[in-house]
């Protein structure tokens, strides 16, 4: 890939390169577009396009004939300007805008002059930066200069109305008699929940959770057959992402969710069904009213 990657082939490359760290994935482990297509839900064309960007970025290694294979996942690229491109500073500089942003101390409207003055950052780096927002959702470039911020969910009421749809949606889904379990998806997403219970937990940042956190919920989803679930929940998930950022982040409480989210998966594997859809409308019902006392700091509607 020689030109700029579009939205969609970074995101797919920030999702992989989640993956791999949530994964515990070592130098030399062999990515195969087959084996993430059931965790990335995209075609192989994309995904292709996402390891042919991280290999010019360092991070992956093409052999021909055989593929890619993870070189170094904190490697630094030097722009042509000599300045280390994006590596654990830029995801710093990533969480501190979306924190300015969450406590409103970023206007709906910036201009890229005012946010490179402000977090002290080149223009390269701050339109990757921007690049990765706009992928996720939350902020897009206006047609004149400029970039605007997009409506979240950034206030108590908001955030307990987004838990009780859920509570009906997700389970409802795995109750339709569309769903069709995806063992491959399940067993990379089981890999994935056990790693993050065993290491994972104490070692990875509030965004890498995050996103394996969503990777899990979006991934049962998609066994409903039904895009508008798939749509639906992804769109929340965005619109939650800085309150779920901003909130303190308890590592235990992250190894008893991984518990859950097993267990719903091993359901899953043996067939239960709706022994599965009981277990998530719990673990959702659960996470709210956990997760209430540490937003009490947020604003009512």
């Amino acid at each position: 890939m020689s030109q700029q990657p579009t939205p969609l082939q970074l995101k797919l490359a920030n999702q992989i390169l989640s993956h791999a760290r949530s994964s515990g994935w070592q130098n030399g482990h062999h990515l195969t577009e087959d084996s993430l297509q059931p965790v990335l839900g995209a075609s192989r064309t994309p995904i292709r396009a996402a390891m042919a960007h991280l290999a010019e970025a360092g991070v992956l290694e093409h052999r021909p004939n055989k593929g890619f294979f993870l070189r170094n996942l904190s490697f630094q690229k030097e722009s042509p300007e000599g300045e280390a491109e994006p590596g654990e500073d830029e995801a710093a500089t990533y969480l501190a805008i979306a924190m300015d942003r969450l406590n409103h101390r970023l206007p709906d409207v910036v201009s890229e002059n005012e946010l490179i003055r402000r977090y002290d950052l080149s223009r390269a780096r701050l339109r990757h930066i921007l690049a990765r927002m706009a992928s996720e959702g939350w902020v897009e470039r206006r047609q004149g200069r400029g970039w605007e911020f997009q409506p979240l969910i950034d206030t108590l009421d908001a955030y307990r109305e987004n838990y009780r749809f859920r509570q009906m949606m997700e389970p409802t889904a795995m109750r339709s008699p569309e769903f069709a379990p995806d063992i491959a998806r399940l067993r990379s997403l089981r890999d994935q929940q056990t790693f993050v219970l065993e290491e994972g937990y104490e070692r990875l940042g509030q965004i890498e959770l995050f996103e394996i956190n969503s990777s899990f919920h979006e991934g049962i989803a998609a066994m409903s057959g039904n895009r508008f679930f798939v749509q639906t929940l992804a769109r929340l998930n965005q619109l939650r992402r800085l309150m779920e950022y901003g909130r303190p982040l308890d590592r235990e409480r992250v190894r008893r969710v991984c518990l859950e989210h097993l267990g719903i998966i091993e359901l899953l594997m043996a067939g239960d069904r709706t022994g599965a859809a009981d277990r998530m409308q719990l673990h959702l019902t659960d996470a709210a009213l956990e997760k209430a006392p540490m937003m009490s700091g947020l604003q009512p509607s």
